[in-house]
Order: C-alpha cells, then sequence, then structure tokens
C-alpha cells in the first residue's frame, strides 16, 4: 500500500511482523535502546515525512517502558513531518484502573473485538459447541456472554462471588444449569487466574462434562500457570495481544488465537478511510 508505514515497537515484534506479512509491507527501520540513566531513547530509520504512520505496541511485558516507547516514537514520527499517526494497541494498558474513564478520548479511537475469532475458535475446535453453555466467572461480564450465546444460539450461565471483604471471595453461586454440558468460561483477560480456576472447579462441580476457559488478554502472572496446570480445563485459550510462547512451553493447556488478520484489516480500511464496523461482526480472511 503506498504512503503508508508499519513500525513496531519492543514489546511483541512477532505479532507486529504478523501484522505487517498481512499488509504485504515491511516493517519500518527503528531503534530502542536506554541511555545509562535509563531514560528511552528511539530513533526512527527512514523518512516518514507525509506518511501515513502506523505503530504496534501491546501493553504488556514492561508497561510503563513500553508506554513510554509509544510515546516517544509517536512524537518522534509528527517531529519528522509525517501526515498521520495512529497506535495499534492490541492490549491496552491500565484500562482495568478506572473502568468509567475507558471510553472518553478527545481523539478518534476505534474499539476492536475478539469475539468474532472467539466464535470462529469454538465452532472449529469444539465438537459439541451446539451443546454448550456460556459462562462469566462474574457478574461484570454477563453483557459479554450473553451476546456470544446469542450468536451461538445456546444458553448462558453467570457465576456470583460473594465477598466478605474487598478482594476476598466468600463463596461463588453459580446462577445457571451446566449439568451435562460443556461449559465455556468467558472473560477479556486473566492475570493470576484465582478467580476463572475457581469458577472451573464450581462447574464440574455442578456437572459439567467439560470446562473451557476463553480469554481475550492472558496475563498470566504470579501463581496463574501452575493454577491453570491444576484446574480442569480442557484448554485456556488466549488471544496473541500478549507474547504466550513461553507460557505455553509451560503449560500445555494455553492455545493460542491469531488476531493479527483483525488488525491488519483495521489498518487497511483506516488507511483507506473506509468503516471499521465490519470487524465487529466478522473475522477477515
Amino acid at each position: 500500500m503506498p504512503n503508508i508505514v508499519l513500525f513496531s515497537g519492543s514489546s511483541h515484534h512477532d505479532l507486529s511482523q504478523k501484522v505487517a506479512d498481512r499488509l504485504g509491507l515491511e516493517l519500518g527501520k527503528v531503534v530502542t535502546k536506554k541511555f545509562s540513566n535509563q531514560e528511552t531513547c528511539v530513533e526512527i530509520g527512514e523518512s516518514v515525512r507525509g506518511e501515513d504512520v502506523y505503530i504496534v505496541q501491546s501493553g504488556c511485558g514492561e508497561i510503563n517502558d513500553n508506554l513510554m516507547e509509544l510515546l516517544i516514537m509517536i512524537n518522534a514520527c509528527k517531529i519528522a513531518s509525517s501526515s498521520r499517526v495512529t497506535a495499534v494497541i492490541p492490549c491496552f494498558p491500565y484500562a482495568r484502573q478506572d473502568k468509567k474513564d475507558k471510553g472518553f478520548f478527545d481523539i478518534a479511537v476505534d474499539n476492536l473485538y475478539a469475539e468474532p475469532a472467539v466464535l470462529k475458535w469454538i465452532k472449529e475446535n469444539i465438537p459439541e459447541w451446539k451443546n454448550c453453555i456460556i459462562v462469566s466467572p462474574d457478574a461484570g461480564g454477563a453483557k459479554r456472554v450473553t451476546s456470544i450465546a446469542d450468536r451461538l444460539n445456546v444458553d448462558f450461565a453467570l457465576i456470583h462471588k460473594e465477598r466478605k471483604k474487598a478482594n476476598e471471595v466468600d463463596r461463588m453461586v453459580l446462577v445457571g444449569d451446566v449439568k451435562d454440558r460443556v461449559a465455556i468460561l468467558v472473560d477479556d483477560m486473566a492475570d493470576t487466574c484465582g478467580t476463572v480456576c475457581h469458577a472451573a472447579d464450581k462447574l464440574i462441580d455442578a456437572g459439567a462434562i467439560k470446562v473451557y476457559a476463553i480469554l481475550t488478554h492472558g496475563i498470566f502472572s504470579g501463581p496463574a500457570i501452575s493454577r491453570i496446570n491444576s484446574a480442569p480445563f480442557e484448554a485456556v485459550v488466549v488471544t496473541n495481544t500478549i507474547p504466550q510462547e513461553e507460557k505455553m512451553k509451560a503449560c500445555p493447556k494455553i492455545q493460542v488465537i491469531d488476531i493479527s488478520m483483525i488488525l491488519a484489516e483495521a489498518i487497511r480500511r483506516t488507511h483507506n478511510g473506509e468503516s471499521v464496523s465490519y470487524l465487529f461482526s466478522h473475522v477477515p480472511l
């Protein structure tokens, strides 16, 4: 595509390369390093004058450093007279801090969804999907699971957590019938995986014959991997918004949905001035 340059930050080079391959582009030349005082330095290695620039940088790993690197890359491209700079952020950092501020920006923002890719994975990888039930591990995800259940034409359930005090779950109450069904837990992210693993145990105790977990962002910090290995999951499925190679070596239950085609098509449509709403309900080929 003419007049377009795609750069990769240092957070997830593999995903950036997949996006570039799908667009038929070479990744732009950029060098990132740190000064002796640990300040981040970014050198753009090619002309971006008059170009439509896209920078892929995910909110993972050393999150604060990667966020600052992204901001410096944006500034460097603007100073170098690019016509437009778009940040492509597969996993948006700090979104969990304050949900009510998530949608308030003074620039154009398109929020992409993993739901079409999740539906495709379920139909292609779970033979019994027509006898499944979609489950939210907490009440906050009810809207998410009802949308997926409606599109699959199956039932849904949710798990209500009762707390005696903050950050300490007293007990979980399952709302819905999972007996003799394949239960698919769906959530937007999993960090230490305490909630989702307890939910899996609850579903097995309630008579579910198999339990899957499908999570948009697999952060998997702290004891997450050991918890998943001990939990009764058939598979824990995440997108590759965050690098998962090392986690997959430590946990054979983890499987990955590639979302590079969604990001690539979003970039193509944005560059050409087309609507990205098609991606809300379809997975591009």
